[in-house]
């Protein structure tokens, strides 16, 4: 099935070629974390409307969206959003839901990280120890967030790109799994976290910072711009993700107990 959407659009596709159907340029933690598969057999029950999600870093995703490949825009780097939506690319950005980043590492913490007071620590006490760090490298969601956090602490990591700072261009999955290989530390989405199955010795070092606040927002595609969208089910699928039954379904998606996505939408 996640085949079927890639190949929608890289040939242009949209819910206007394909009866009763949409696609959702969306970020990857979102799908890699098994919660479209939770919640949109639900939607598809209720509405007829089936979702093709095309699950791509949070950059790529926006510049498929400018480029009409999709019907909705499903993200997490709210400032990028917001400038789409003021270019013309898409209508109204609602808040959707929230979670939040960490960083996580080995067990034997050499940089010390579990010690650090918040993340401009926890970031300065791996660049002064010189300890491994992959960063996803790709402008993804984490990936501009992890820009915004070293430059918080005033440092410039990419300076050191190729020596203890190892950027991947991959997803976070292909990223965490680099980390663990190499014994580096990462920043990572929780829901990715709580889902990912290659732990090793791997666990949480730092967690709770306020600046790790993780927020994603639903945007229709404009069908002014692109009159390929089809607007009506586009909306549909928005109206409902921020109804009480759409944000009960995301809020009931667990993992071994865990909850990955809180909803927020506006009341």
């Amino acid at each position: 099935m996640k085949l079927i959407p890639l190949i929608l659009a890289a040939f242009g596709a949209t819910a206007a070629q394909a009866a009763d159907s949409i696609i959702v340029q969306s970020t990857t933690s979102t799908a890699n974390s098994g919660l479209y598969e939770a919640i949109l057999p639900t939607f598809k029950d209720t509405s007829g409307i089936t979702v093709n999600v095309v699950a791509v870093g949070t950059g790529q995703a926006i510049r498929n969206a400018e480029n009409c490949d999709g019907d909705v825009l499903l993200v997490h780097a709210k400032p990028s959003e917001e400038k789409f939506v003021a270019s013309g690319g898409g209508l109204e950005r609602t808040d959707l839901m929230y979670n939040d980043f960490v960083v996580v590492g080995p067990a034997n913490d050499p940089a010390q990280v579990a010690s650090a007071t918040n993340i401009t620590d926890a970031l300065t006490k791996i660049a002064n120890a010189g300890t491994l760090f992959t960063s996803r490298g790709d402008d993804s969601g984490t990936h501009k967030k992890e820009r915004v956090l070293w430059a918080a602490a005033n440092l410039t990591p990419a300076d050191a790109s190729g020596t203890w700072y190892r950027e991947t261009g991959s997803g976070m999955g292909a990223t965490l799994n680099a980390a663990v290989g190499m014994g580096a530390y990462t920043l990572t989405d929780r829901a990715t976290w709580i889902s990912f199955q290659n732990k090793s010795d791997f666990k949480i070092l730092l967690e709770g910072d306020e600046t790790l606040f993780n927020q994603y927002g639903v945007i229709l595609v404009n069908p002014d711009k692109c009159p390929n969208v089809d607007a009506t089910s586009g909306q549909a699928f928005i109206d409902w993700l921020l109804s009480d039954a759409g944000q009960s379904a995301i809020a009931g998606y667990k993992l071994d107990g865990q909850q990955l996505f809180f909803p927020n939408a506006p009341k």
